[in-house]
């Protein structure tokens, strides 16, 4: 029987030739990923199971979450990470000064391998599905028994196909395309399902693009996002030092719960208003919105790409004085580049701060949380009640393109009109 992309590399992963959706299957663990926050509390858990990890090269550690320490409990947290790090000789660790946010540097790093099954400690860890593999998020207990065993059990999801079409208008990006497609299905509209992206729209996005689609499936509800293999994405894994892979590709017969078209030439720059990520609204709606912070950054925003939009809009601008614009590059290599391309001078001569690679303000960790009944626009990918710090301060999520335009004019603004 035909199968779709996910339900061939389940399969794959439990050794059977066919599985359908709804079927219990335990598969064995291509990459298991976790960050400051969680690896801690998952080594606890684990040491009660095995004394060795099953793989020590299979295991990917990065701290991001709350770097530098802000507090005493986040270096603690830094602390059982690193000593766990030590204990397992754990191969993939990048400390801070080789640190990034999880769900870029991996990719980054040629570490995320088509066909392949990777789980990780973070909802987002779908993100990955931009280089068709099956990835998602997992518990803290769920990862002690994969530190010990290499293997998980998953039910067979449902699978969606979402086929992008038409011409993407200009200054109209990736996160404009996914919050249209969360606001159109829900935030349950792909509730433990694969939210598989396919057409001309996604075939022309960059590997950055296609990421953005698959970090925000999650948003919809969805198990894992997913993308066929193509030649953008083998030139990016060759570059990134991945030359031997099996991509996989969904059956012609293969069966989804939902098919959806959508046309994009219409669509414009998109912001999602509080409090949740499907309710997005065309930008020009809400430029009586005025903000009090502007975030360029997340495993959302903080890509080269994002960072090349918000300097393209910054250049020769100056942002609003009652504006903070953060800035924050995803990883070490990415703020290097940033910074050899003149980005982060833009953005320092426009106005803005810019700070080491951290997920802070997105979780209202640090580096940007938010008093109360503060506004900020950002590209992050979750706007919940008190996400990023006050419970009365409110998150409007947008692209690169329109946070850095709402930060010059102080208010929710279309990137088109200052351009």
């Amino acid at each position: 029987m035909d199968m779709t992309i996910t339900e061939k590399i389940l399969a794959r992963g439990a050794d059977k030739t066919h599985v359908s959706p709804e079927e219990f299957v335990n598969v064995g663990i291509d990459l298991a990923l976790t960050h400051d926050v969680l690896c801690g509390p998952a080594a606890k858990e684990f040491r009660l199971l095995a004394s060795k990890v099953w793989n020590p090269e299979k295991i990917v550690v990065t701290p991001d979450h709350f770097i530098p320490a802000k507090d005493v409990e986040s270096a603690r947290l830094y602390k059982e990470m690193q000593d766990f790090v030590i204990e397992q000789n754990i191969q993939n660790y990048f400390p801070v000064g080789r640190h990034g946010i999880c769900h870029v540097i991996l990719p980054e790093e040629g570490l995320v391998h088509p066909g392949s099954i990777l789980v990780g400690t973070d909802s987002h860890t779908c993100t990955h599905g931009a280089l068709g593999a099956f990835a998602t998020g997992i518990g803290t207990t769920e990862m002690a028994a994969v530190f010990a065993t290499g293997e998980s059990w998953f039910r067979v999801p449902d699978s969606m196909k979402f086929y992008i079409s038409g011409k993407l208008p200009e200054l109209v990006t990736a996160k404009d395309v996914i919050l249209q497609i969360i606001k159109e299905i829900g935030v349950d509209g792909a509730l433990y399902r694969a939210m598989e992206f396919a057409g001309p729209v996604v075939s022309d996005f960059e590997m950055d693009e296609r990421f953005v689609l698959c970090n925000m499936a999650i948003e919809a509800g969805a198990k894992n996002g997913i993308i066929e293999v193509d030649t953008r994405t083998q030139n990016y894994l060759e570059q990134r030092g991945v030359k031997k892979f099996k991509s996989i590709e969904s059956d012609k017969g293969a069966e989804y719960v939902d098919e959806i078209d959508m046309d994009v030439s219409d669509l414009e720059p998109t912001v999602a208003t509080p409090f949740l990520p499907s309710n997005g609204r065309p930008a020009r709606d809400l430029s009586n919105i005025e903000i009090d912070q502007a975030f360029v950054g997340s495993c959302t925003g903080g890509r080269l790409s994002d960072l090349r939009d918000a300097a393209k809009l910054l250049r020769g601008r100056i942002v609003s004085e009652r504006v903070r614009l953060i800035v924050i590059p995803a990883t070490q290599e990415i703020y290097l580049k940033a910074l050899e391309e003149g980005l982060i001078e833009t953005f320092i001569r426009s106005g803005a701060v810019v700070s080491t690679p951290t997920c802070g303000p997105c979780l209202g960790g640090h580096m940007g949380v938010l008093a109360e009944n503060e506004v900020a626009i950002a590209t992050t990918n979750r706007n919940f009640r008190g996400r990023m710090g006050h419970p009365t301060s409110e998150v409007y999520l947008a692209s690169a393109l329109t946070t850095a335009a709402s930060a010059v004019e102080g208010r929710i603004t279309d990137p088109r009109d200052i351009t």
